[in-house]
């Protein structure tokens, strides 16, 4: 599993020109899968981006978690983040998961994220999306596992 995590002021996603996920301050994340995902693993990476320390204190310190601002999360498919770039000019993407499973698996870690009760928008898995955002800091983390 792969997830970019940027720290956002506002962001959007858009199919067809119809908004399907719109958050002010939080999370923008943008989410694959690989077959080896487990629960355990879903689980992990939920736990994680939920308690993340990203946001400033008073301080201008990164000492709060998304829950500490009261953010939201936007959370985005991308089976593309498995792209593989050594061999030619055109990635191969054999690394991301199998559709069905990797579906089901967003499913649940949006639901697992919602179990910390944070506010989880999204787009539609598979779909071609436009997504806006506008990146605070900026800040983006990259978490594999």
């Amino acid at each position: 599993m792969k997830v970019v995590i940027q720290r956002v002021s506002e962001a959007k996603v858009s199919v067809d020109e119809e908004v399907l996920g719109q958050i002010g301050q939080g999370l923008c994340l943008l989410v694959a899968f690989a077959d080896e995902d487990t629960e355990e693993t879903l689980e992990y990476m939920a736990r994680k981006i939920a308690n993340m320390r990203i946001f400033s204190d008073a301080d201008d310190k990164m000492n709060l978690s998304i829950k500490d601002v009261d953010g939201k999360i936007l959370s985005i498919s991308q089976f593309t983040l498995y792209a593989d770039t050594k061999h030619g000019n055109r990635p191969s993407f054999t690394g991301a998961g199998n559709f069905e499973a990797s579906s089901r698996k967003y499913d649940h870690f949006n639901e697992l994220l919602r179990g910390y009760d944070l506010t989880v928008e999204t787009g539609e898995f598979g779909a071609d999306m436009q997504v806006s955002l506008t990146n605070d800091g900026p800040v983006t983390i990259l978490m594999e596992r």
